[in-house]
């Protein structure tokens, strides 16, 4: 039942394997190193120098953890059989928490308040889902809309009432009274040697040492939180009992009731902390980002969080790349990166010259053929044109999306029983 047990390689009609291959620690070095190569090629031919620079990559960290909790949250869920379409319900509803707990008790207790209040979502989903057996698609979407109706209502009824302390304190009908702020790090005598390096320009060198310090400057306590997270959820999930009996609930519930499972327990248990983790990315979007609740806040981002985990393949290190690449985007939007988006188009191009290239090897002459269309007209957009409209900045985070799920399709392997009603003694 471990998603980690080798499997024979498939024959396929053409004769080829069909096996996956697992990419290597010096394979993955190598990609990284590729890439770094690229863009900094890429900046020193187009003069986009927000490619590599440590505003950019700071950005784009503070922009993917909220995506990337989300996306851990739909993994938890998902990898117990239960789809949770309800990730931006839950979001809302800890931006709501964090901001009506935290500009009375402080940020701590803000994160605390976002974490409970996204795991009373899960829990209103696992209720509904798990002992109901409601349609996991509809259920989400109602947890959806309850928790933005919620939070709008008591918005109103508690930050922007006439006359009430957090009227008088900054609150008002779409946002609650600021807070203060957590706090950051930076790592000591890196940061500004780093700073010092990209400064000079040099190719390559710079390039890194922009992006490294993007990363070790200023960074929010909850972000180091973040990052554990994906590092304890690999490790309970694939290396520990508990982990092994959750993911079987969701490849084979009948299977795993046989052994003994609780299969109600551990889909409640997978969905309670499923909600508490959207709930987090919700509470770091009030606590980190902006210091307070704003109705909108989310801004989809429980829905972009749903992406990753697909992009990822159900896998916390697959979200994790899934949601730096989308806040890599995010950043690009926030900066008003015309020019940065102007140029990525050319190595949006190569990249699909690469593609084109490599489907022909592989005998798929179809994809081949649509990646090549792709690869000329992007080429001939950035020949033609010396910026991208403010509209399509905008829109580059959703458009990303969109391109990464229609590329990854071929390659994902959902868990076998998601979305399955399941019965207790079906099996019987």
């Amino acid at each position: 039942m471990s998603a980690t047990t080798a499997t024979a390689p498939v024959k396929q009609p053409n004769g080829k394997s069909g096996g996956r291959r697992k990419l290597s620690y010096p394979m993955i070095l190598l990609i990284v190193a590729g890439l770094l190569l690229a863009l900094s090629a890429l900046r020193a031919l187009t003069g986009a120098d927000d490619l590599t620079s440590s505003g950019q990559y700071g950005g784009a960290l503070g922009a993917a953890v909220p995506i990337g909790l989300a996306g851990l949250a739909g993994l938890w869920s998902e990898r117990a059989g239960v789809i949770n379409i309800g990730l931006e319900g839950m979001m809302i509803l800890g931006t709501f928490g964090a901001g009506w707990i935290g500009w009375q008790y402080g940020p701590w207790w803000a994160v605390l308040a976002g974490v409970g209040l996204g795991a009373l979502g899960g829990l209103i989903h696992a209720v509904a889902t798990v002992t109901f057996g409601v349609d996991h698609i509809i259920s989400g979407v109602a947890v959806n809309i309850l928790a933005l109706g919620f939070a709008q209502y008591l918005a109103k009824m508690w930050f922007g009432a006439e006359g009430s302390a957090a009227a008088a304190a900054g609150g008002n009908d779409k946002q609650s009274p600021p807070m203060e702020g957590l706090g950051s790090f930076s790592v000591p005598g890196l940061s500004g040697r780093l700073g010092s390096v990209e400064k000079h320009d040099w190719f390559l060198v710079s390039d890194a040492a922009g992006i490294v310090r993007g990363l070790v400057t200023e960074v929010s306590w909850l972000t180091l939180i973040a990052a554990g997270l994906f590092v304890a959820t690999f490790f309970v999930l694939w290396r520990s009992p508990f982990g092994l009996r959750l993911r079987s609930c969701g490849e084979s519930p009948v299977a795993a009731e046989s052994l003994g499972v609780n299969v109600y327990r551990y889909k409640y248990a997978a969905v309670l902390i499923s909600g508490g983790l959207a709930g987090l990315g919700g509470a770091f979007l009030a606590v980190v980002s902006s210091h307070f609740y704003q109705d909108g806040q989310t801004g989809g981002r429980g829905y972009i969080g749903l992406a990753t985990m697909i992009f990822g393949n159900w896998r916390p290190g697959g979200v994790a790349l899934g949601a730096g690449l989308f806040g890599f985007t995010d950043s690009l939007q926030l900066r008003g990166g015309g020019e940065t988006v102007h140029a990525l188009l050319l190595l949006l191009a190569v990249l699909l010259v690469g593609l084109v290239l490599w489907g022909l090897r592989s005998g798929r002459l179809k994809q081949a053929l649509t990646a090549g269309g792709i690869a000329v007209l992007m080429a001939v957009w950035y020949l033609f044109t010396d910026t991208v409209p403010v509209e399509v900045v905008d829109a580059t985070p959703y458009v990303t999306t969109l391109l990464v799920l229609a590329f990854a399709a071929q390659r994902l392997r959902a868990p076998r029983a998601i979305g399955k009603p399941y019965r207790k003694g079906q099996g019987t």
